[in-house]
């Protein structure tokens, strides 16, 4: 098990690009398992979470290539379903929350899939009523298997239908629209979760020959068809590197330009760290935070405390919660950050207080953060990163820090950046990994 070593306190400077969007990546891999031609993805980020998914895909069978750095071709003609019932391959997917996405399209293609019950982050509970309420109604019939722990769905024909998400899940939106896709008949999705990993694979399956309609909304129309091609695909960056690299520039009085990036992609995200105080200059392909010795947080119009939530797209994603709130740590002012989406996402706040920030965890919700305006640097700890997202929170803390931190499995950091600390090091920060 790796550990990141790092010392903290120095500022950075320099250009920093952001990889390929992890959960479209997710997305849309997936996806190739619904035609039998090939499908090539371009910036794709090589991280723990990705691969795992590509080497489940090998496992049942489909032909992977890896045609430059950031580029792979896919090609699932011959599938494999067998393969779905072994341990091997309970065991791969069960590593990974994203596995659930291949049910629609093996079930849309195949008329059958097998899926354990998904791992991924421990941020509290994480249900998946929306994929199986939705797949149930064009027409599957689910099973769960208690002493194996794994779902059989089976559909002879999916047919196309009216349906009310009951949560505008992306991962859940996403199963239902790939099944869709082949279902006979016209299907209607309300309250269909409209981030930019959806309206991606919504144009990749366009391009494949899908009849959907609505996109960037929350009403999808698919209209079915008999059979999809292949395409090319290229994934947005990563948003959630985005606001980690503008909190990164904050937090340690850098000077950094994020390249690569367009502004509009990000939605209200540059906005609220701007509510943060953080200043930044939004060009047509990059975002540039120039040092800042402060910043300092606004309050409502009547006087009254900020408060950062999370929201469904286009909200603030719940990905960037914990950066927002580490900034909030150096800044003049008070905040409360409100977490509503995962009841766990918040408990990494007792590391911060080690560390000396000033934070009230009102509930497993809600944490209030009184900024120390730079008047005390935050001390080095050795720490544990408990997820991925607060793991990277963690991180900038630390390279905030007066003196050496050590934070532990960084595996959790590795399944969603790739190469962050090589990345960091090109522009000036002293992080090793041990």
């Amino acid at each position: 098990m790796s550990s990141f070593e790092i010392c903290g306190g120095k500022r950075l400077s320099g250009q920093i690009t952001p990889q390929g969007a992890k959960n479209e990546a997710l997305q849309v891999i997936c996806a190739v398992l619904l035609t039998s031609q090939p499908v090539t993805i371009s910036n794709i980020p090589e991280i723990r979470d990705v691969i795992k998914l590509i080497d489940l895909l090998k496992l049942l069978g489909v032909v992977v290539e890896k045609t430059d750095e950031s580029t792979w071709r896919f090609t699932a003609s011959d599938i494999h379903l067998d393969i779905l019932l072994t341990d091997k391959f309970r065991k791969k997917s069960a590593e990974l929350r994203g596995s659930i996405m291949i049910i629609g399209p093996l079930l849309a293609r195949f008329g059958k899939a097998f899926i354990p019950q998904p791992g991924g982050d421990k941020i509290g509970r994480r249900r998946l009523d929306t994929h199986f309420i939705g797949l149930q109604k064009l027409g599957a019939k689910f099973d769960y298997n208690f002493q194996k722990n794994y779902y059989s769905v089976v559909a002879e024909r999916l047919e196309g239908t009216y349906m009310l998400l009951d949560e505008a899940s992306v991962t859940g939106t996403a199963n239902v629209l790939m099944a869709a896709t082949l279902a006979h008949g016209t299907t209607t999705i309300f309250n269909a979760a409209c981030e930019p990993y959806v309206v991606q694979l919504c144009k990749m399956l366009n391009s494949m020959g899908a009849r959907i309609e609505g996109i960037g909304s929350n009403l999808l129309i698919v209209h079915g068809v008999e059979v999809l091609s292949g395409c090319s695909h290229k994934l947005l960056p990563d948003m959630i590197e985005v606001g980690s690299f503008i909190g990164l520039a904050a937090l340690t009085q850098s000077n950094i330009k994020i390249t690569g990036v367009n502004p509009a992609d990000l939605g209200i995200i540059p906005d609220v760290f701007g509510r943060l105080g953080i200043r930044m200059q939004l060009n047509a392909d990059s975002i540039e935070i120039p040092e800042q010795e402060s910043y300092e947080i606004e309050t409502f119009m009547d006087g009254s405390i900020m408060t950062i939530s999370d929201a469904p797209w286009p909200g603030f994603t719940p990905d960037l919660i914990s950066i927002a709130l580490v900034v909030a740590i150096q800044a003049k002012g008070s905040v409360l950050i409100h977490q509503k989406m995962f009841e766990s996402r918040l408990f990494f706040v007792d590391k911060l207080i080690d560390m000396g920030a000033r934070i009230i965890l009102c509930d497993p919700h809600r944490a209030t953060v009184i900024g120390l305006a730079r008047q005390y640097k935050l001390r080095a700890i050795r720490m544990s990163s408990p997820d991925i997202r607060a793991g990277v929170a963690l991180l900038l803390s630390a390279l905030s820090a007066e003196g050496k931190s050590i934070i532990d499995n960084i595996e959790q950091i590795d399944r969603g950046y790739q190469n962050i600390d090589g990345r960091l090091r090109a522009i000036g920060a002293e992080i090793e990994r041990i």
